[in-house]
């Protein structure tokens, strides 16, 4: 998840990410975009910006379903 370190959506993008690795272990990477040029260049305003098995899937927000299905259908990951 490509984040700020003030982001209200962040924070709820976060929360729902966490608790559905709660049922479905794998792996979790945050990457706070500040101070990175390159990165705010390709995020800017639009995080939260999820990925899942290096597709990009979510913006701003996360449906929970959704997530249930990619996770679903993603290879096997280790938390």
């Amino acid at each position: 998840m490509y984040s700020r370190r003030t982001c209200g959506l962040c924070d709820k993008a976060r929360a729902v990410i966490l608790a559905e690795r709660e049922r479905t272990p794998f792996r979790f990477e945050e990457i706070i975009i500040d101070g990175d040029d390159e990165l705010e260049r390709s995020y800017g305003v639009r995080v939260p910006v999820v990925e899942v098995d290096g597709s990009e899937e979510f913006e701003i927000s996360v449906e929970p379903t959704r997530l249930r299905g990619l996770l679903g259908s993603a290879r096997p990951r280790r938390p």
